[in-house]
């Protein structure tokens, strides 16, 4: 079950999994909306008897000197970066630890273990959701429910793009980065696929 505020993207996803023969549908709405992601989930488990796995993967990043910071710009980050997560963890536990299984899978960033100038909401966002991810651990483990964060380092995703076009920038990534260039996001798709099959029970 595919999530996105943008129902175009769904569909040309959607059509792109059906077209490899897997199943595949779409929930859009906005993550930040906690009536929507209450309506969703109980859609999909009307739908779907049950859920598995959960990937918190929704993310935004804004970019500004300190002073320049405003407050809305701050809440809005850590609304969709750690507060929407919290509640799908929390949705999501429902039935997962009624069935005795799960996992839940967040998408944190190295930025939630360093920091960085400019993005004050997005590096506290992440080390919040690393802590999320912690504490929900602790308490859903024993009800069969596994709970993990992945960080990842520079990854050439849409939000990445600014830094990309920025010389500097992207040669300080690359030169630093043994590979030398940034992460495809396809990348990731092994580690979450280990958390979340029986491999990762662990």
């Amino acid at each position: 079950v595919l999530n996105s505020r943008h129902a175009a993207d769904l569909e040309a996803r959607e059509a792109e999994l059906l077209g490899r023969g897997l199943a595949a549908s779409r929930a859009t709405f906005d993550v930040a909306d906690e009536a929507a992601t209450a309506a969703a989930l109980e859609t999909l488990l009307a739908e779907h008897g049950r859920l598995d796995v959960l990937v918190n993967n929704a993310g935004v990043i804004r970019r500004a000197e300190l002073a320049d910071y405003d407050s809305a710009t701050w809440q809005h980050v850590i609304e969709v970066n750690l507060s929407a997560c919290f509640r799908l963890a929390r949705e999501a536990a429902r039935p997962m630890t009624a069935a005795g299984h799960g996992r839940i899978i967040n998408i944190a960033s190295v930025m939630g273990l360093i920091g960085r100038p400019s993005i004050p909401a997005y590096v506290a966002s992440k080390h919040g959701l690393i802590g999320l991810t912690r504490s929900l651990a602790a308490e859903l483990g024993p009800r069969g429910v596994t709970v993990n964060a992945i960080c990842p380092g520079y990854f050439a995703t849409e939000m990445a793009q600014p830094l990309m076009a920025d010389e500097e920038f992207n040669e300080m990534v690359c030169s630093r980065t043994p590979l030398g260039r940034w992460g495809d996001p396809g990348e990731l798709a092994g580690a979450v696929i280990f958390l979340a099959s029986g491999a990762g029970s662990y």
